[in-house]
């Protein structure tokens, strides 16, 4: 292998813009925190990602979702075209790739949490004319009017039959569906039903840790059957089984106080802005070193993934600034090199480093946004 090879890298998922908008600042701003910013994306080497723009859950209640989807796409499209000199918005595969070959880092624009909680295909149709080439199908950790999450009861048994016109909406707009935060049922489903290939951005294997987050084998077998993507989440809380067994002995130890139920919605946009505000700069909980991965165990999170579904059905998308306490050594996106030299030294050829980089990515793209 030459010591000179430096594959194409794409993220399958990274937080963008987000603090921007409750901070300020640019996103070629060089911060001394948080995981992700223009400057430490070109020394880590990543040539390309999801520009993954989070509507979180705390604006659902009071029915905010779709004007913070929109206000914060507004300022992403803003910043993308002041800053057009390194970054460029990349819609399809080939877009992609002439902005990797002028130099500048590919911006494919993805949604996560809920763009409307109905579903409305009208709205869904306005997000494809801005530029918008994935979402997540379920509402982040809540579930929606039409997909059931992983992350609360389920109430719809995966989706309804209007969750099934969505998918056929995506479909046919040329749309990638991310099934991550998705329930089990919810991924069977949604495969079955799309005629496109589908991914699961970011997320670590049920083999390792067995939380609903996680995806299982079956369902990562059944994705890469339709021809679509499972993606590595770079988390300790996702991938490291002595650190998700010393959360849960702790939580055991110190279980949560009862609640009165959930809490009254924000009366109004500004006051959801101000709570979430209080939550940025992003930092990942504190951890003990002691428990901390080496980059080591997410290369075997990811052969495990590769004997189950194959090298060309494998990606990354590591969740910086969505709160990943990372691995040993890896501080932010400018440690990148390390997963890469790390997949070297533990035997793998430089076109299977290739493929899980950012090919299989690349490829997924133009099957779905070129037809």
């Amino acid at each position: 292998m030459s010591e000179n090879f430096t594959p194409f890298v794409m993220d399958g998922h990274i937080h963008m813009i987000n603090r921007q908008f409750y901070l300020g600042g640019d996103i070629t701003d060089h911060y001394s925190d948080g995981q992700v910013d223009l400057p430490r994306m070109r020394k880590g080497g990543v040539d390309a990602i999801f520009f993954s723009i989070y509507t979180s859950d705390d604006y659902y209640p009071g029915r905010f979702e779709w004007k913070q989807t929109m206000v914060l796409m507004d300022l992403a499209l803003r910043q993308i075209e002041k800053h057009k000199d390194q970054i460029e918005l990349a819609p399809t595969a080939s877009d992609i790739e002439r902005a990797y070959k002028s130099g500048k880092i590919a911006a494919f624009l993805h949604l996560e949490g809920a763009f409307d909680l109905d579903g409305d295909l009208g709205l869904l149709r306005v997000l494809h004319r801005v530029g918008v080439r994935s979402l997540t199908l379920v509402a982040h950790n809540s579930t929606n009017h039409f997909a059931d999450s992983c992350g609360s009861h389920g109430k719809w048994g995966g989706i309804t039959q209007h969750g099934v016109e969505v998918v056929h909406e995506m479909n046919r707009l040329g749309m990638l569906i991310d099934l991550a935060h998705a329930s089990d049922q919810t991924i069977q489903q949604v495969v079955e039903a799309s005629s496109d290939p589908v991914l699961y951005s970011h997320g670590g294997s049920r083999f390792f840790v067995d939380i609903e987050r996680n995806i299982t084998d079956k369902a990562a077998r059944a994705i890469a059957a339709k021809g679509g993507l499972v993606g590595l989440q770079f988390g300790n809380s996702m991938n490291n089984p002595r650190y998700a067994e010393w959360l849960q002995k702790r939580k055991m130890a110190n279980p949560a106080a009862p609640t009165a139920g959930p809490a009254s919605p924000f009366t109004s946009i500004e006051a959801v802005h101000e709570a979430v505000a209080k939550t940025y700069p992003p930092e990942p909980d504190p951890m003990p070193e002691n428990l901390r991965m080496p980059v080591g165990q997410m290369v075997s999170v990811l052969n495990h993934w590769i004997d189950v579904a194959g090298e060309d059905h494998v990606s990354l998308g590591s969740d910086l600034d969505g709160w990943p306490a990372l691995a040993k050594g890896m501080r932010d996106i400018g440690d990148y090199p390390l997963l890469i030299t790390t997949m070297r030294e533990c035997g793998w050829s430089e076109e299977r480093i290739c493929k899980v980089a950012g090919l299989n990515l690349l490829r997924l793209i133009r099957q779905v946004t070129e037809r």
